[in-house]
């Protein structure tokens, strides 16, 4: 179940928190930009490094990082940060390694594989770097944590999933295609969705899915088709959208009819569209701009050495390090009724980039237009 079934959570309720920011000067060479190497200056201006698992057309790279960037820029104008992206935990690693030697004065990290990125966190531990962990709890000694709560997550799919079941949610049979046993998210979410599923269905196949690949899932699931029959898969609980995506093609590439119900996480603009066409059920929509904010606003506080017990609403263990602040955040089930109500109205998506011209007859059925 990976290093998520590690994770003792302590919460209290949430604090309210005041605005944060930075100018980001944005590059994977580490050498670039900004205002100098790290050291606070004597008017505050501070050097942050963030390192996050993917950019571009990622979650990451659509959503978190612009996020980061403009709360960094809202407080702290004269500041510095260098962002570095990679899904590949190696280079990650050298990422992190190149901004201690550049002596940033506070990082963020949303660890690939936090138990390769132990030494490394160490390491700036021994610099005088604070880390605040974002999204993903790093090993290590850890300053900072900031995420959606795990167990929510998991118990959001498993309730829409057994909804989506009808009858057969008592008795029927589900395959489970969880997230990498390296991410300590992933079993956090397993745990959320079990204590909803067990002793209600069948779980016929389960698959800690490597690297979060869809290209693994798609194998992983092709193979439990086969092994329990097409006609015998009642739901599928997939830990994110990108294995949803990747469960829906293996079942239509072996022309499963109907297709079940099938979960999902992110709420990726291409699973929105499977959930107005009927393909996917729902996806779990977690507000990214409160965990950016927060993520923020503890590193700029460490950074300049102040502490971050206002900011955090609870703290966790991470099997190195204990009572680490943290900030868990909660998370919103969406399904095709409550799209309008969710997503388009936070602003994550318009009206027009989700219905397409070929989605217009599905939006219409959904009521997302006339």
């Amino acid at each position: 179940m990976g290093l998520g079934a590690r994770i003792p959570v302590r919460k209290r309720g949430f604090l309210a928190r005041g605005a944060v920011g930075i100018v980001v000067v944005v590059g994977l060479v580490l050498a670039a930009g900004g205002c100098g190497g790290g050291g606070e200056s004597g008017d505050g201006r501070l050097s942050v490094g963030v390192l996050l698992p993917g950019g571009g057309a990622s979650r990451f790279g659509q959503f978190d990082r612009p996020l980061i960037e403009a709360k960094l820029k809202e407080l702290c104008p004269g500041c510095s940060a260098v962002v570095a992206a990679t899904p590949d935990p190696a280079v990650q690693r050298q990422q992190l390694e190149a901004m201690i030697v550049r002596d940033v004065d506070v990082l963020i990290i949303a660890a690939v594989d936090p138990q390769l990125l132990h030494p490394s966190v160490e390491a700036a531990h021994r610099a005088g770097i604070p880390v605040v962990a974002y999204d993903r709890l790093a090993q290590g000694a850890i300053s900072g944590y900031v995420t959606f709560d795990g167990a929510t997550v998991g118990r959001l799919q498993g309730e829409a999933l057994l909804k989506a079941m009808g009858p057969r949610a008592s008795g029927g049979q589900i395959v489970m295609m969880n997230g990498a046993t390296t991410d300590p998210n992933a079993g956090w979410f397993k745990r959320g969705a079990l204590s909803v599923l067990e002793g209600k269905v069948k779980i016929g196949k389960s698959y800690d899915t490597a690297g979060w690949r869809p290209e693994n899932a798609f194998v992983n699931m092709k193979g439990a088709i086969a092994a329990l029959g097409a006609g015998n898969i009642d739901g599928v609980l997939a830990a994110n959208d990108s294995l949803a995506g990747a469960v829906i093609s293996a079942l239509n590439a072996t022309e499963v009819r109907p297709l079940p119900p099938v979960t999902g996480q992110d709420a990726d603009l291409a699973a929105v569209q499977r959930i107005v066409r009927g393909d996917q059920y729902m996806t779990v929509y977690k507000p990214y701009k409160p965990a950016a904010d927060a993520a923020v606003e503890m590193a700029v506080a460490l950074g300049r050495g102040e502490s971050v017990a206002s900011i955090a609403t609870g703290s966790v263990d991470n099997g190195t390090t204990e009572d680490i602040p943290a900030v868990l955040l909660p998370s919103v089930s969406v399904t095709v009724g409550n799209i309008k109500d969710t997503l388009v109205k936070d602003g994550m998506y318009s009206i027009s980039e989700i219905c397409t011209p070929k989605l217009r007859s599905a939006c219409e059925d959904a009521g997302l237009i006339r």
